[in-house]
């Protein structure tokens, strides 16, 4: 008995480690990787010919910030449906994937707005989705992937998405100032994601009124419902806080709504079922 127990305490440590020792790489490893492809995106497409193309757009972006506040206004839990593959940490999640058939089912099962991983080597997304996604559905769409070049920023707008993510982990106080403010330009949301205290006064200085609480840790890559529970009293009421991130069950949600939490992220616990018109229901209280 003991021993044993003793054994297995040990062992778990190290996995912690190890993981924490992967997790760090992953992020360095994904941005690395990003900028050499930011890098021959400009040769195929210079920044200049974006620009003149975020010009020749007729339409505006949808408003994501504006309807997660209204959908959280109206008591409708507000949910950002997510369309991925799969991951670096989970593999594939989703064999028979469709984006433009998931993205449907989300709108008809109340979604509020969709994120769309556009991240092609670690997370089997394409930035074409985007645009192919904006003509079957009418939400407000999320560029999710790891920006770290305004190049990316254009390349959002002119694919067609609504708001970007900025992951405060990546970047520094100046560039999420400077990659916010372009977005502004842009006419398109920012989705500033937090881990931390230190990455929230970050994101708090910027002005940006919408921010993501990850619930994963980015150094165990375990999930903990206490992250946002924790940073939501130092946030201005004004912002909507989207909790992300290990969502499983309804409980979960009215969890994080008690909190404070007026947005939520769900990818993988929908991606993962058979029915995820179903899931997304019940995740949003809907009672069939």
């Amino acid at each position: 008995g003991h021993g044993q127990a003793q054994g297995s305490d040990r062992d778990d440590e190290c996995l912690n480690v190890m993981v924490r020792f992967d997790t760090d790489m992953i992020l360095d490893k994904i941005a690395e990787h990003k900028r050499r492809e930011v890098a021959q995106a400009k040769e195929r497409r210079p920044i200049d010919s974006l620009q003149r193309g975020v010009g020749e757009l007729e339409d505006l972006p949808r408003g994501f910030l504006r309807a997660l506040r209204a959908a959280a206004g109206s008591g409708w839990t507000a949910m950002i449906a997510e369309v991925k593959k799969g991951s670096p940490s989970q593999g594939v999640i989703r064999e028979d994937f469709d984006p433009l058939t998931i993205a449907e089912i989300y709108q008809e099962n109340g979604a509020t707005c969709l994120s769309v991983l556009t991240d092609e080597h670690f997370f089997m997304g394409h930035l074409q989705y985007l645009g192919q996604i904006r003509e079957v559905v009418n939400l407000p769409l999320l560029r999710k992937d790891f920006i770290c070049d305004p190049y990316q920023i254009y390349e959002a707008r002119v694919a067609g998405a609504d708001a970007i993510l900025l992951i405060a982990a990546m970047l520094d106080a100046g560039q999420l100032a400077e990659y916010n403010a372009l977005a502004e330009e842009l006419h398109l949301d920012v989705l500033m994601e937090v881990h931390d205290e230190a990455e929230l006064r970050m994101v708090l200085e910027t002005g940006c009124e919408l921010s993501g609480l990850n619930n994963r840790n980015l150094q165990t890559f375990t999930t903990e419902l206490a992250t946002p529970e924790r940073l939501l009293p130092a946030i201005p009421a004004v912002h909507v806080v989207v909790a992300e991130r290990g969502l499983a069950c309804r409980a979960d949600v009215e969890r994080l709504q008690q909190a404070g939490a007026r947005g939520f992220l769900v990818g993988e616990s929908l991606m993962r079922e058979d029915d995820i018109g179903a899931k997304l229901r019940e995740l949003q209280g809907q009672t069939d």
